[in-house]
C-alpha cells in the first residue's frame, strides 16, 4: 500500500462533493428558468440535475488482489455521470406568464429549493469530513517524521 493512499483517496472525495455542491448551486439558480432548452421548435424548462458518485473499485476480491500483488489499486470515488431528474414538471398557474399554456399554467423546472439546500449540506458536511482525513493523515505523516529524528 502506498504511502499516499490516503491523500488520493480524500482527494478524490473532495473533488467529487465539489462537482456535487457546483451541480447544486446549478439547480438553484435555475429554479425558476422556464426556458431551459429547446426542442422540437418549443423551449422546455429547466431539469434539475444528479451527480452519480460511485467507488473505483467495487468488489473486494479486486481490491484484494490487487494489494496482494503489491499493485497500486486505485482507491476512492469518481463521478460516473451528471443525470438529468426524470421527475415530472411542476404547473402554476400564471396567466400573464409569456410561457403559459392556453389554459394559463406554467410549466416550472422540477427543483425544489429546499431539497437542493439540504442536499448542498450534505455536500458541504462531506467536504469538510473528507478535509479532515485529509488534515489526519497529513498529521501522522508529519508525526511518523519526527520518529526518525
Amino acid at each position: 500500500m502506498k504511502l499516499s493512499t490516503g491523500f488520493d483517496i480524500s482527494a478524490s472525495a473532495l473533488t467529487a462533493q465539489r462537482l456535487r455542491m457546483d451541480v447544486i448551486t446549478s439547480n438553484i439558480a435555475n429554479a425558476e428558468t422556464t426556458r431551459g432548452s429547446f426542442v422540437n421548435g418549443q423551449f422546455q424548462p429547466y431539469k434539475r440535475k444528479m451527480v452519480v458518485v460511485e467507488p473505483i473499485q467495487t468488489s473486494f476480491s479486486s481490491i484484494l488482489s490487487k494489494q496482494m500483488n503489491a499493485n497500486s489499486a486505485a482507491q476512492g470515488v469518481k463521478v460516473t455521470s451528471i443525470r438529468e431528474d426524470q421527475s415530472p414538471n411542476k404547473l402554476v398557474y400564471n396567466p400573464t406568464h409569456p410561457d403559459a399554456n392556453a389554459e394559463g399554467y406554467v410549466s416550472m423546472p422540477n427543483v425544489d429549493v429546499m431539497k437542493e439546500m439540504v442536499d448542498m449540506i450534505a455536500a458541504s458536511r462531506s467536504y469538510e469530513a473528507n478535509v479532515t482525513a485529509l488534515n489526519a493523515t497529513k498529521s501522522m505523516f508529519v508525526k511518523a517524521l519526527e520518529i526518525g529524528k
